[in-house]
């Protein structure tokens, strides 16, 4: 894992920060995946980025690569692009920081839905149904 990975992780760690996620931007013929959660679990409804927790002793590359396998049965090709983190608090309480990384995956297909009702691919002309965080990131994947 590069120096500035393992920067992130340790400055979050001083920040008191409990849970690490990673999230990712992945794109594909000029569109973002966004995935929306079931009605029924933590912040229900919501479009989101396909994102997951960093297991303990997994640095933050093995854990995009491996939550964006679990979440949408994509396999991601290359993490491009650091793209900002967010800080929240999860449905279990802790203090969780989000890293987000914009992401090329091999194929846009077969999409395997693990964890989410919905999915949708989306030109960012259009305004996103996310939360004002992903908003951010998204603003700064634009911005590439």
């Amino acid at each position: 894992m590069d120096t500035a990975l393992i920067e992130l992780t340790t400055g979050a760690t001083s920040d008191g920060v409990q849970q690490l996620v990673v999230g990712a931007v992945v794109q594909h013929n000029g569109k973002v995946l966004l995935l929306q959660r079931p009605e029924d679990d933590f912040m229900g409804g919501i479009w989101e980025l396909p994102s997951g927790k960093v297991e303990l002793g997994e640095t933050l590359d093995p854990a995009l690569i491996r939550e964006v396998k679990e979440e949408t049965g994509l396999a991601v090709a290359d993490v491009r692009t650091y793209l900002g983190s967010f800080d929240y608090e999860s449905g279990s309480g802790k203090k969780s920081r989000q890293f987000n990384f914009a992401v090329d995956v091999a194929s846009a297909e077969p999409m395997q839905l693990q964890e989410h009702d919905a999915y949708t691919w989306t030109a960012l002309t259009e305004e996103p149904p996310v939360t004002d965080a992903v908003r951010q990131v998204l603003a700064a994947y634009q911005e590439l």
